[in-house]
């Protein structure tokens, strides 16, 4: 089976060379590079996606603001 990989609504034309792309699989969740889609990925469990994602909201992981 082929994964079904998606990428933010909010990825833009302007920000395609800073995307990253998910998917689900059976053992969690698999994130990707869309610049190197066939390279590697890291797969996490359901629940530490869904930690990374309310870092993510919360701004926790703006490096840009520091």
């Amino acid at each position: 089976m082929t994964a079904a990989w998606r990428k933010s609504s909010r990825s833009g034309a302007i920000n395609d060379e800073a995307c990253v792309e998910v998917a689900g699989s059976v053992d969690g969740v698999a994130i990707r590079d869309s610049m190197d889609p066939d390279g590697g990925r890291l797969v996490v469990g359901r629940a530490r996606f869904g930690s990374l994602l309310e870092a993510i909201k919360h701004g926790a992981l703006d490096w840009t603001a520091r």
